[in-house]
């Protein structure tokens, strides 16, 4: 058999995927099961974009388009930059891609060499250090604790800077915590980054997702010296439930910009032509869609929230944008016989019929991550079973 690339070898199977395929299987054997791993809104496409998509089809968009995107589409962007941070970009330093995650991708494999290394705070999405390691870079992890809502200090950032140090990620709000960067944080964070000449890359996907009195602030708009040194990337998957539809991109330094533009005409060619028109459609049209999804959200949380501290052996800092529950279910496994956390998230699944997603593959072993992007309904009865779980395992 042939022997696979060592690039590939190295990769860590995604947590999340495992536990849906596990929650597939017993679903398929007949079992009730409540699946709160999803990653994505379970509100549809507003119909005014689908509308787009199917008109952009019958008017023959059906063809290539310039491998960094279409024209117009970096005109919407342009100005969503502009209504929404105050920011200003050219079009040659906006890059469209098949995806956040692809502009992620393409923009690890833009910048860094073999042994760059790349500073991850953890608890992180799961993709991050993957897609560091695929472009020959190495992950370093920096712990945001529990105590200071999972998000890492100055002192911390530069503590974790070396002479191969090239990026740092920030993720706000963050998969999986929930938790937002004040403006205060994201500026002494910046002031290290500038310093030391380290390029920030600021993940900004669930920018529309924030709730109570918190708001969304990108690093990028904190100066022109942090917005030279910041490459945003975002996308409408998140915001106008899209996330089928494959259209992120990202934004800052035009060298960059270009350099991932060459490499994405060598790989995707262009993001979807039809989801292209859709996303124009998505940041020119209504925007009430966005304000009515974020606020059942908001109203999801503040219930199931409530609910689920009350829970045995649950601790949960509330989250303040995302869809995402972070608790620390450390106790909980110890109280129901268990000695770890991936343990008890199986016997879960199998007793309870109830999937979570453990903490582990987001470097936080003593969480797990639970989806509120579905129905009250049946995340109070997910909740009503976790607690019967505990319950039963406690007697």
């Amino acid at each position: 058999m042939m022997k696979l690339a060592k690039r590939v070898s190295s990769l860590t199977p995604s947590t999340t995927l495992a536990i849906t395929a596990k929650a597939k299987e017993l679903k398929a054997a007949g079992h009730d099961v409540i699946g709160l791993g999803a990653g994505e809104p379970d509100f549809n496409t507003p119909q005014h974009i689908i509308d787009a998509a199917v008109k952009s089809m019958n008017e023959g968009h059906t063809k290539y388009t310039p491998s960094g995107g279409l024209a117009s589409l970096k005109s919407e962007i342009v100005k969503k930059f502009q209504q929404d941070q105050n920011l200003h970009y050219e079009p040659s330093e906006i890059i469209v891609c098949v995806g956040a995650k692809h502009a992620l991708y393409t923009l690890f494999q833009v910048i860094l060499d073999e042994g760059d290394e790349v500073i991850i705070p953890t608890p992180y999405w799961v993709s991050y250090p993957e897609q560091v390691k695929l472009a020959g870079g190495v992950p370093v992890y920096v712990e945001g604790l529990e105590e200071n809502e999972f998000k890492i200090t100055p002192e911390q950032l530069k503590s974790a800077i070396t002479e191969r140090t090239k990026a740092v990620i920030i993720n706000s709000p963050s998969n999986p915590t929930g938790m937002i960067y004040t403006e205060d944080e994201l500026k002494a964070l910046g002031d290290i980054c500038l310093e030391h000449d380290i390029l920030i890359v600021s993940d900004e996907i669930y920018e529309k997702l924030v709730y109570g009195d918190n708001k969304h602030v990108s690093i990028a708009q904190l100066s022109p010296e942090l917005k030279a040194q910041t490459i945003i990337i975002n996308g409408v998957s998140k915001s106008h439930s899209m996330t089928g539809w494959r259209i992120g991109y990202a934004a800052g330094n035009k060298e960059i910009v270009q350099a991932m533009t060459d490499l994405a005409s060598h790989s995707t060619s262009n993001p979807t032509s039809i989801a292209q028109y859709a996303a124009i459609a998505a940041y020119n049209g209504p925007q009430e869609p966005v304000k009515q999804m974020r606020q059942a959200f908001e109203e999801r949380l503040n219930i199931i929230y409530e609910k689920l501290i009350q829970i045995p052996g649950f601790t949960c800092v509330k989250p303040q944008g995302a869809f995402y529950l972070f608790p620390n279910a450390r106790q909980a496994a110890l109280m129901a016989s268990y000695s770890s956390v991936d343990e008890f998230v199986e016997a879960l699944l199998e007793e309870a019929k109830v999937a979570l997603v453990p903490g582990s593959g987001f470097g936080a072993p003593d969480n797990v991550r639970l989806s509120y992007a579905t129905s009250l309904d049946v995340l109070e009865k997910a909740i009503e079973r976790i607690k019967q779980f505990m319950e039963q395992k406690m007697k």
